[in-house]
């Protein structure tokens, strides 16, 4: 396959690397096209009317013989950009992570990583947003080799001509895996679950007298059922959500319709 992957913890993040390594040493084709630094809960927005420096990723591109780019931009301009404007051949994958920490409940709605691959999904590609919980006892490299091959059956199993929606998944991985029977990680299918946060604003006031408030807060989960992506992850399970761009709710569409 050839792979685009993209992230918003910057090129040089640990998990970026390790998902490059792991589809490299399977023979896959892997670009990658990422922010130049930290982009972190920049979700999907989208740099319009300024001009986005494009770098090339040196340490990559010589580490493993790929192409790879910096982009001066959001997680979603480094993947608009590269299929838009670069690509030469459209990729049968975007692969947005691994994200450090999780991604989990209505985060996603805030998520750079999830907003990378949402970018993949709306040109008609498979995308898929990994990310690994902050404390987990799982490298890295353990979680991109289980992701890689997680990501081979689901793509060999999609006939083209039976499946002509692209998948768009939201993948988290816990902090310890719960192992089956057979000895493996064990992958839960279920939804998004509730989460916000207390005192979620830290203030500060310095002595010029201006005023900062930074965004901190303590977890505060408001539903994580049994189908939820928290619980899933809480039990050591590696957690999919499959998800969707179109908000449109037609539950109201159908009551206005009846009136």
């Amino acid at each position: 396959m050839r792979i685009l992957i993209s992230n918003d913890d910057g090129i040089q993040a640990k998990g970026l690397e390790s998902l490059v390594k792991a589809f490299c040493a399977r023979e896959h084709t892997v670009v990658v096209s990422a922010p130049a630094r930290q982009q972190s809960g920049m979700a999907h927005a989208l740099n319009v009317g300024r001009p986005l420096e494009l770098i090339r990723g040196e340490a990559l591109a010589e580490k493993y013989g790929i192409e790879a780019w910096a982009v001066d931009g959001t997680p979603t301009d480094s993947v608009k950009l590269y299929l838009e404007a670069l690509a030469e051949e459209k990729p049968d994958v975007v692969v947005s992570g691994i994200n450090h920490g999780a991604n989990l409940a209505t985060d996603i709605l805030y998520s750079g990583t999830v907003g990378a691959a949402m970018e993949g999904m709306l040109h008609d590609i498979s995308s898929f947003a990994v990310s690994l919980d902050v404390d987990s006892t799982i490298s890295y490299g353990e979680a991109a080799e289980e992701f890689a091959l997680l990501l081979e059956r689901v793509m060999a199993a999609r006939p083209s001509a039976d499946e002509p929606r692209p998948i768009f998944w939201n993948v988290n991985f816990p902090r310890a895996y719960a192992l089956g029977e057979d000895g493996r990680p064990q992958v839960v299918f279920g939804r998004q679950g509730k989460r916000d946060y207390k005192n979620a604003f830290l203030r500060q006031e310095r002595e010029d007298g201006r005023i900062f408030y930074t965004v901190a807060g303590e977890i505060f989960d408001t539903d994580k059922s049994e189908p939820t992506d928290i619980y899933a992850v809480e039990q050591g399970y590696i957690a999919v959500t499959p998800l969707m761009v179109d908000l449109t709710d037609y539950i109201a569409i159908e009551k206005l319709l009846d009136r």
